[in-house]
């Protein structure tokens, strides 16, 4: 049997070119060696998002859309509504019973997303226990893999302490996931900040128009002290030079281009335009099937529906062997209501 793979996104956007080089290309390689379980993470959206839940669904279909252009194939790969699998809720629940609130606390990741979203001490609860629902996630789909950048290797290191204690404690049921490395696990932002991120509007999104990418690409922060073509540039730190390396496939014309400019004599005009001929190459084909897809709306809709039953199973299959170990299987079938067993 194929080994099982989960990955995910929030939908509070449209998805952009860090997500394609940090998990998207990789997912359309994989999708055919491994069975792959996408998680439209609405819940997760909501844990800093819950002011505005109309934000996240409108984005739900906009994410699969997304999906669909880069190149992953509903047969191969499903998508599942993470708020339409109610174990995933449950699993939550079990599993905090498990971890303690000073080790949240100590989990990087979130103390990085803390502080970037300037919460204080003004943590919602549902924002700050995220590690524990998304080790539901993983866990509830039984995934083998989790495809992560260095940033989220901390989550898939929480998920792995859970399922330990787990099966230590009650039975060996679930699953151990290991993280698996994207080559560039993240891309700077257009204006130079460590992280590109749709909140921090410095992205480039997958379904920007042409124009709008030419647009963006000549706006990108450069090496600020080279004011002049005949002056040394610095390449490190540089973001038009960390989109080459993540783009381009010839890998010998990027070092040609980093040298040259290195030495001086290179303007940035003339990298700006070649990163965007690299970009158009990748992005060109994406921008089509998205309008394509978009215009069977209904189709995109059916593909979400039925990945989303699937999902389902694998996580209702999941949850029964959970309640199993945990001595909370109390009846062999189902418990009908009672107008329902008054009928029969």
């Amino acid at each position: 049997m194929k080994q099982r793979i989960l990955t995910g996104d929030r939908p509070t956007g449209p998805l952009h070119i860090g997500h394609y080089v940090g998990s998207l290309r990789n997912r359309v390689r994989l999708q055919h060696e491994y069975e792959t379980y996408i998680l439209i993470a609405d819940v997760q959206a909501l844990t800093d998002n819950f002011e505005h839940p109309q934000k996240v669904r409108d984005n739900v279909l906009e994410v699969a859309l997304d999906y669909l252009a880069v190149g992953l194939e509903p047969e191969h790969a499903t998508f599942v509504i993470q708020s339409m699998i109610p174990e995933i809720a449950e699993l939550t629940v079990f599993y905090l019973n498990l971890v303690t609130v000073s080790h949240l606390n100590q989990n990087p990741t979130v103390k990085s997303e803390i502080q970037q979203k300037g919460y204080g001490s003004a943590i919602p609860a549902g924002f700050f226990v995220y590690p524990v629902s998304q080790a539901a996630d993983i866990t509830a789909f039984g995934a083998h893999l989790v495809p992560v950048g260095d940033d989220q290797l901390p989550m898939i290191e929480q998920t792995a302490e859970i399922v330990r204690r787990f099966n230590r404690l009650y039975a060996p049921v679930l699953v151990e996931p290991k993280a698996l490395l994207s080559e560039v696990s993240r891309l700077p932002g257009l204006d130079g900040k460590a992280k590109m991120s749709k909140s921090l509007g410095n992205a480039i999104f997958l379904s920007d128009p042409a124009d709008v990418v030419a647009q963006k690409v000549r706006g990108m922060y450069t090496d600020p002290n080279h004011l002049r073509v005949e002056d040394p540039g610095q390449v490190e730190g540089n973001p038009v030079f960390a989109y080459l390396d993540a783009f381009d496939p010839d890998k010998e014309r990027v070092q040609g281009l980093k040298d040259h400019y290195r030495r001086g004599g290179l303007g940035d005009v003339k990298v700006k335009r070649h990163l965007l001929e690299v970009l158009e190459a990748t992005l060109g084909p994406i921008r089509e099937r998205r309008a394509e897809f978009a215009r069977n709306m209904d189709f995109v809709e059916h593909t979400v529906q039925q990945g989303t039953a699937r999902g389902r199973e694998v996580a209702a299959a999941t949850m029964a062997a959970v309640r199993a170990a945990m001595r909370l299987d109390y009846f062999a079938q189902p418990v009908l209501p009672p107008a329902v067993r008054d009928e029969g």
